[in-house]
């Protein structure tokens, strides 16, 4: 579901639309648009990282610029990425603030560094939802650089990011944010203050990078041990695993084994994944 929002820098290279200034942009399906017009929330959202005025702020999919407007007013160093052509136009026409900063592309295709380089940013937005799992696994790819995540997404997928263990919405994601980072679930967002409105509410979460420099263990096969048990959530771990280790591995008796990967918190993954690269190691 796309918002208003936006990231940084960049214009000359991609195509630059050549309409005039459009009244308005027309939500589109193919998208995920569904443009907010609560200024309120959209305010509330752009509050979520007043903390971290001077950073640079990448905001994905600015639409009209409803969440744009609010960061630029707090002071953000605001770069704005938009695959829309129609809303690229919009933007230049109506904030011409953002000249140079507006970045006509596919955020899950592109190289964040050649907005922000080597320095430290915050991701930003009310994302589309057919792609919100897709960013979150993008800002992973750039956690060390990424120092806080926050924006508006569809309420069941915000719930999964931020639940816990033993929670029916844990899952491969929460795991993997929340080895990284601090999850809040902020609040819900009723489907009325859209347009045009979608099917589903909305939730508005932060993600705020923990201290956690190192795993403690084989991050890729954690990523795979992690996937393969909630790829089969209802078994017990002896079953999802069993692909992972050798053939009757007396792993697989570890009384471990007999919980279910809704179970695991983040540290006992890390444990898992040691466990499991032992076995492979031993091999002969």
């Amino acid at each position: 579901m796309q918002v208003e929002s936006g990231p940084k820098c960049l214009t000359g290279a991609l195509r630059v639309p050549k309409t005039e200034k459009p009244m308005q942009v027309r939500a589109k399906k193919a998208l995920g648009q569904h443009f907010l017009t609560d200024l309120s929330i959209a305010r509330r959202i752009a509050e979520t990282i007043d903390q971290y005025k001077g950073l640079p702020v990448v905001e994905v999919g600015p639409g009209m610029g409803v969440l744009t407007q609010y960061l630029l007013e707090a002071g953000h160093d605001v770069t704005v990425v938009e695959l829309d052509e129609e809303s690229v136009d919009y933007l230049r026409v109506n904030f011409p603030q953002l000249e140079g900063r507006i970045v006509f592309d596919d955020f899950l295709k592109l190289d964040l560094r050649t907005i922000v380089g080597d320095r430290q940013f915050v991701v930003i937005g009310n994302y589309p939802y057919n792609i919100s799992s897709q960013i979150f696994f993008k800002v992973l790819d750039y956690k060390d650089q990424v120092v806080c995540c926050s924006g508006m997404l569809q309420r069941e997928v915000a719930q999964r990011l931020a639940a816990g263990p033993g929670s029916k919405a844990y899952g491969i994601l929460s795991v993997l944010l929340q080895a990284w980072y601090d999850g809040e679930y902020l609040f819900t967002v009723d489907e009325h203050v859209f347009n045009p409105p979608p099917k589903v509410k909305s939730g508005v979460i932060r993600f705020t990078r923990n201290q956690v420099t190192e795993l403690g263990c084989d991050e890729k096969l954690m990523r795979t041990v992690v996937k393969s048990t909630f790829g089969q959530r209802r078994k017990q771990l002896r079953n999802s695993v069993k692909a992972l280790v050798p053939k009757d591995s007396p792993v697989l008796g570890l009384p471990v084994m007999n919980m279910r990967p809704e179970q695991l918190s983040v540290r006992q993954f890390v444990e898992l994944t040691n466990t499991i690269a032992a076995t492979r190691d031993n091999q002969p």
